[in-house]
């Protein structure tokens, strides 16, 4: 009988702060000062204690990559995973147009017919999709 879970959420926060400063190898008070910095803020216990991720634990190994290895210190540190933060939504932005080139691909050249709301989502078609094909998620607009 397997009890074990098939896979394991990296996002959920399931670790004490003593367990996984084991697994960052790292001092508790190290994490709980990356918490008071905001480069890495766990989930919250009922009782407010932390709780890590694995995703979380990854997040804090490569802190200390880049500032023991690499010499970054914590403010160089903050910039290099926002700009990484940044750049995995724009990953995600252009797999969503890239699939949204795809379906406009696999639709007949003379039927395409584009319809645009207000609020700047595209649909094809007369009438709005279930899923429209504007990069609502994760877009930023910039208001004038």
């Amino acid at each position: 009988m397997d009890l074990l879970p098939d896979r394991m959420d990296a996002d959920a926060p399931i670790f004490v702060i003593s367990v996984a400063a084991q697994l960052a190898e790292m001092h508790p008070q190290t994490l709980r000062g990356y918490d008071r910095l905001g480069l890495v803020v766990p989930g919250r216990a009922r009782g407010r204690g932390r709780r890590y991720s694995l995703r979380d634990i990854a997040k804090l190994r490569h802190i200390q990559h880049l500032s023991q290895n690499e010499g970054i210190n914590l403010e160089g540190v903050r910039r290099i995973l926002a700009l990484e933060s940044e750049l995995d939504g724009l990953r995600g932005q252009v797999a969503r147009l890239a699939q949204v080139v795809t379906e406009l691909q696999l639709i007949p050249e003379g039927v395409r017919l584009f319809t645009a709301e207000a609020g700047g989502s595209v649909h094809i078609g007369r009438t709005p999709r279930q899923r429209p094909l504007a990069l609502e998620r994760g877009a930023r607009r910039t208001e004038a």
